[in-house]
C-alpha cells in the first residue's frame, strides 16, 4: 500500500474504536426492546423495526423534530451573520481593538455551557433578573415578575441568545482566519476598478472564503440540531418540558423518564441519519468546488 493511506490507519482505528463501536451498539439497541428490565439484567428482545415504527408514528416526535429544525435554523442564521460580520469588523480594527474583541470572544467560547446557561438564567430570572429590571426602567413598562421561561416563545428567545452567544466565537475566529488569507493586491485591484465595499466582499472576498464558511455552516447546523445542555438547564430553571423539548432533551426524556432505551436509540439513529445527510451534502459541495 503506497501513498498517504497507511498514515491514516492509526487515526482511523482510534476513531473506529471511540465512535464506531458505541454507534454500532446504539444501532443494535434501536432494534431491540430495551427498557428498565433490560437495564437490570434481562435479556433484550429483538423487535426488528417496531421501535422505528412507533417513533415515526408518534406526533410528539414530529413536533419535537419540527421545533428542533426551526430552532436550529434561527440559531445558525444568527450565528453565521454575526460571526462573519464580527470577523469582517476585526479586519478593519487596529491591533489593540482586535485583541480586545478576540479576548471577549474567547471568554464566551471558553465558558462551560451549563455555567453560561445558569448565568443567563439569572439574568432573565422573573423577580430579580437584570433583564426585567432594565426593561422596567422604560416609562410605562413593568416587567418585574415576568417569567421568560414559562412561555415557549420567550423560552426559545432566551435559548437562542445563549446558543448564538456561544456559537458566534467559533464562526468569527474561523472566518477571520480565512479573511486573513485573502490577497490584499486583489482587493486593491477591485477598489481601483471602482468596486464598492459590498461588491468587493461579495465578488472578491467571499469566493476566497466560501469553503471555510461552508464548513462552519455545516458544523453549526449539526451542533444546533443536537443541542442539549442549554435547553435542559433552562428547563430545570423554569421551562415546561412538554412544550420546549428539542431532539436532544427528548431522547434523554424517553430514555430516562420513559425508560424506553430502544425507542431512544431509534430516535438517536434517525438524528444521526439527518446529520449524515447534512455532512454528505457538504462533502459533495466540497468535491464539486475542487473540480471547478
Amino acid at each position: 500500500m503506497r501513498g498517504p493511506a497507511p498514515l491514516l490507519i492509526p487515526a482511523g482505528l482510534i476513531v473506529a474504536a471511540l465512535t464506531g463501536w458505541p454507534l454500532l451498539q446504539l444501532v443494535i439497541m434501536s432494534f431491540q426492546e430495551f427498557g428498565r428490565a433490560q437495564i437490570f439484567g434481562a435479556e433484550p428482545e429483538f423487535v426488528a423495526l417496531d421501535n422505528y415504527a412507533r417513533v415515526l408514528a408518534d406526533p410528539v416526535f414530529w413536533g419535537v423534530l419540527t421545533r428542533s429544525i426551526a430552532f436550529a435554523g434561527v440559531n445558525v442564521a444568527l450565528t453565521m451573520v454575526l460571526g462573519v460580520g464580527i470577523a469582517v469588523m476585526m479586519t478593519k480594527l487596529g491591533r489593540v481593538m482586535t485583541v480586545a474583541v478576540s479576548l471577549s470572544l474567547l471568554l464566551a467560547w471558553a465558558m462551560p455551557p451549563i455555567s453560561a446557561t445558569t448565568i443567563w438564567g439569572w439574568i432573565f430570572e422573573a423577580r430579580s433578573g437584570l433583564a426585567n429590571y432594565v426593561l422596567s426602567l422604560i416609562p410605562g413598562v413593568d416587567m418585574i415578575g415576568h417569567s421568560w421561561l414559562y412561555e415557549p416563545l420567550s423560552f426559545f428567545f432566551v435559548a437562542t441568545i445563549i446558543v448564538t452567544w456561544m456559537g458566534v466565537p467559533f464562526a468569527a475566529f474561523t472566518t477571520y482566519a480565512a479573511l486573513s488569507q485573502v490577497p490584499e493586491e486583489v482587493l486593491e485591484a477591485a477598489a481601483l476598478d471602482g468596486a464598492s465595499p459590498w461588491q468587493r466582499f461579495r465578488l472578491v472576498t467571499f469566493p476566497f472564503i466560501r469553503g471555510v464558511v461552508l464548513v462552519v455552516l455545516v458544523l453549526q447546523i449539526i451542533w444546533d440540531m443536537r443541542v442539549f445542555t442549554q435547553i435542559y438547564t433552562l428547563q430545570t430553571i423554569g421551562g415546561l418540558r412538554s412544550e420546549t423539548n428539542v431532539v436532544g432533551t427528548y431522547i434523554y426524556e424517553v430514555a430516562t423518564a420513559g425508560g424506553d432505551q430502544g425507542a431512544a436509540g431509534a430516535i438517536s439513529v434517525i438524528l444521526v441519519a439527518i446529520m449524515l445527510v447534512i455532512s454528505g451534502y457538504y462533502v459533495l459541495a466540497t468535491v464539486k468546488e475542487e473540480e471547478l
